[in-house]
């Protein structure tokens, strides 16, 4: 039901070293069962609007005003004495859900849609660096002829900071695949029709 999917900045599936899956699975679970135990007791926090936007760009140094003014429209409710942040504070903790590079490969293997990788020159790849056993595997499995690798300058956050070098490129992307749709309803269509 997918026709078309665009990664920004990111691995799409990120494997994890096998011998190192049950520590982490392990400190995932720990780290669920310490927030959970905190919970009765917790108080939530309310920010000024200005503390909430520092506190945001605190947590994330390549946030400019604005790319944090954006998050912020769909991160914060009004309350009584300011804001509060609405996003799962669960978003923190460790992933317990653990692939190996084989499984992400094979799960990479069976996307029919259509894929827009956008990298960003200074993204993923240079804040989490990853072996380049399981780099080149990854990009070489989105490499082939329905889909497309774009690289720009740019952070994590380019398509935040600076919008005008990735929308062309999404939207290209998504009206090639609205058209190809089309052709492939309208062929339909003509063939019903005979």
């Amino acid at each position: 039901m997918v026709d078309a999917l665009v990664l920004l900045d990111s691995f799409g599936f990120l494997p994890a070293d096998v011998k190192r899956m049950s520590r982490i699975m392990r400190r995932g679970v720990e780290e669920m069962l310490k927030y959970e135990n905190k919970l009765p007791g917790r108080k939530e926090r309310i920010y000024t609007y200005e503390a909430a936007k520092e506190r945001l760009k605190a947590a994330n140094q390549f946030l400019t005003d604005k790319s944090a003014e954006i998050l912020l429209e769909r991160g914060v409710e009004r309350v009584d004495g300011g804001v509060r942040f609405t996003r799962d504070i669960r978003i923190n903790l460790t992933n317990i859900v653990r692939n190996s590079l084989e499984q992400c490969l094979l799960m990479q293997s069976q996307i029919s849609a259509k894929v827009l990788v956008v990298r960003a020159n200074e993204g993923f790849e240079k804040t989490i660096p990853q072996p380049e056993e399981i780099m080149i595997p990854l990009l070489k499995g989105w490499s082939n002829e329905k889909n497309s690798i774009v690289t720009v300058d740019g952070d994590h956050h380019v398509h935040l900071n600076n919008p005008e070098r990735v929308a062309p490129i999404v939207t290209d992307f998504l009206m090639s695949q609205t058209s190809y749709k089309n052709e492939k309803t309208c062929g339909v269509n003509q063939a019903s029709k005979l």
